[in-house]
């Protein structure tokens, strides 16, 4: 049982109500399912989902066990019960407000034809082998082979092909179209593109602002038709003119691409050029920051003076463990460290193509969105909770073990919205008002600008947030000589732990062409005071492990502060974005343990402190 402490205050901000009129006096957007106009100037809600979950229709999560499709994701999603592929019946504590369905494009919906002995692909001599080979209780040694055929571009069949494709992408859109209930939950279209070059992960999720009489008309794009990036943005270029639709992509998994991610060369080794840094700037505007494999902020490698930076990383290989991972690698797959590159290019080419916001996911193969450590049900269907997942190899090769416990009960998206819409969440995602979380719903919001003092904390400071500054994903430019300010706050999430600390991250381009960073204790919980050494002492640990409780009186409900940059120079590029602490927590390894008494090794994990990342605010001499 949580002890929390909660302040009379804490609803306050969030105690705004929406008002929506016919008229529209300051010509502000309307929503495209209403036809009606928001006519708040700014955002007052926060809306958590997952952009990534797969369901049955994914070859690889069907091949690793999963039976369940679309319609219990989406009823899970927006809170209902639901059985998992196991037999477990789950629930979500709190459901969630938005959901992307981001299948496979390659082999969309191959797995449940196999299944049903369908003839398209029951005519290969490859499918009849798998299929025996599941009826005979063979089901790991299927998807092994399915996996490692897939992965080698040796399938039967090609993976986008037309007649396959086209009923499946009609059932993906009519579900999100069934399930999509503007102002109470949103059911995005989407998919994922699965590029993988020699094992290194390039995947991207793609979402539509759309509804399903535009998202119709052009099917996915897959790693057969391209595993590169550029080709994928003359898809999303095609599918807008075609049909005036809008569409995004989210790449993720940068600690998977063995240096790809954020390379400083184009996929075919092209120096970077004015037309590249413009698309790829266009087209991608967030990433996935933190989900199931691996937290992606940074690495100790990279930030040997940030004491949080060694957290849940992943740094053995890429996806298929085929190659080791070497230290040089690591500079161009994390988040700190790609947002310090696009600083340098936006320098050279005057264009910043890794100028993004930051979000989190799950990556959820069992058509589950659990980003919670108390009902966690794992990566894929194979691995969901028992006795005996914490060991189950999750990537296995003669270069090393990712093991299941090193998984991440994470992440969730927050997007501050005008209401649970596609074409508001949409809008929002696009302008970057977003941050990641590794699974807790904590509320956070961030401001810059010139003119903040501390009086404007008190009142309505949201608003002059937005008056006097720019939130998360804005800009700021050298309007002044003085360093700018920021404006911090955080709330608990009610079911969560309570909260650490609120730091705030720096990055610059230094005038000799270097890339710096520094993290700054903002505001913290407690009679706590930075040391000698520049170091806030720990908050403590407080998780009982013998039944999983903890005591939140060691942290705070709620945060909030102002903050200005001691070290600022008007002639450096910089950004700077928010981390939020929470005090230590039970992990998912924990309630394994204690509610199958499962044998956890030593090394095993069994507490942790989720967090947050907003999206950056930058700087820049001149106008982006």
């Amino acid at each position: 049982m949580k002890n929390i402490i909660l302040l009379a205050s804490l609803c306050l901000l969030f105690a705004c109500q929406k008002e929506i009129k016919k008229d529209n006096p300051e010509n502000l957007p309307e929503t495209a399912e209403s036809g009606e106009v928001v006519t708040e100037k700014y955002p007052t809600e926060v809306y958590f989902g997952d952009t990534h979950l797969h369901t049955a229709l994914s070859m690889d999560a069907g091949a690793f066990g999963n039976r369940i499709g679309m319609d219990e994701a989406y009823q899970f999603a927006r809170g209902d019960e639901v059985t998992s592929t196991t037999g477990i019946k789950t629930k979500l504590a709190q459901p969630l407000d938005f959901l992307v369905i981001a299948d496979h494009s390659d082999g969309m919906g191959f797995f449940p034809d196999l299944m049903a002995g369908k003839e398209h692909v029951m005519k290969y001599e490859e499918s009849k082998r798998w299929k025996k080979m599941i009826d005979e209780g063979k089901g790991g040694d299927a998807a092994v082979d399915i996996i490692k055929t897939f992965s080698q571009g040796q399938m039967p069949f090609k993976t986008n092909d037309v007649e396959m494709m086209t009923p499946v992408w009609k059932t993906v859109v009519d579900a999100a179209e069934k399930y999509n209930d503007p102002g109470k939950f949103t059911a995005f279209i989407g998919y994922e593109w699965t590029s993988l070059i020699k094992g290194n992960n390039l995947h991207r999720v793609v979402i539509y602002r759309d509804n399903g009489d535009k998202a119709i008309n052009q099917l996915p794009f897959t790693n057969e038709d391209s595993s590169d990036p550029e080709r994928l943005w003359d898809n999303l270029e095609g599918y807008e003119k075609n049909t005036g639709g809008k569409v995004l992509a989210i790449p993720h998994n940068g600690n998977l691409s063995n240096g790809m991610m954020f390379a400083e060369t184009t996929v075919d080794g092209r120096s970077f050029d004015k037309a590249y840094v413009d698309r790829r700037a266009r087209w991608e505007p967030l990433y996935e920051a933190t989900q199931i494999k691996g937290d992606g902020e940074t690495h100790p490698f990279l930030s040997p003076n940030d004491e949080f930076a060694d957290y849940e990383n992943w740094d053995k290989g890429n996806l298929d463990m085929s190659e080791k991972k070497t230290k040089d690698m690591l500079q161009y797959e994390y988040t700190r460290s790609a947002l310090k590159l696009g600083l340098k290019f936006k320098k050279e080419l005057g264009t910043n193509p890794y100028k993004f916001g930051l979000i989190g996911s799950t990556d959820s193969h069992t058509s589950l969105a659990t980003g919670d450590d108390s009902n966690f049900f794992g990566k894929a269907s194979n691995v969901e909770p028992s006795k005996e997942r914490w060991n189950h190899p999750f990537l296995s090769s003669e270069n090393g073990t990712v093991a299941t416990w090193e998984t991440l009960a994470a992440g969730y998206a927050a997007v501050w919205a005008h209401e649970n819409t596609r074409t508001s969440l949409w809008d929002a995602m696009k302008r970057k008002e977003t941050y990641a979380t590794t699974g807790s719903r904590m509320k956070v919001r961030f401001f810059g600008g010139w003119d903040f003092r501390k009086e404007d904390l008190t009142g309505d400071w949201v608003s002059l947030g937005y008056e006097k500054g720019v939130p998360m994903g804005g800009d700021l430019t050298a309007s002044q000589d003085k360093a700018p300010t920021f404006m911090v706050y955080a709330l608990m999430d009610p079911e969560g732990g309570s909260l650490d600390r609120i730091q705030m991250v720096k990055g610059w381009l230094n005038a000799d062409g270097s890339l710096d960073e520094k993290v700054y204790d903002v505001v913290w919980s407690g009679n706590r005071s930075v040391g000698p050494d520049g170091k806030l002492p720990s908050v403590g640990n407080s998780v009982n492990v013998s039944d999983g409780t903890w005591d939140n009186a060691i942290g705070s409900s709620e945060l909030k502060g102002l903050w200005s940059d001691p070290e600022f120079d008007p002639a450096l590029e910089a950004f700077y974005y928010v981390r939020v602490i929470e005090i230590p927590t039970p992990r998912w390894t924990l309630y394994d343990k204690l509610q199958y008494g499962a044998e956890l090794s030593k090394d095993v994990p069994l507490f942790n402190t989720e967090r947050a990342y907003t999206s950056p605010i930058w700087y820049s001499p001149e106008q982006n």
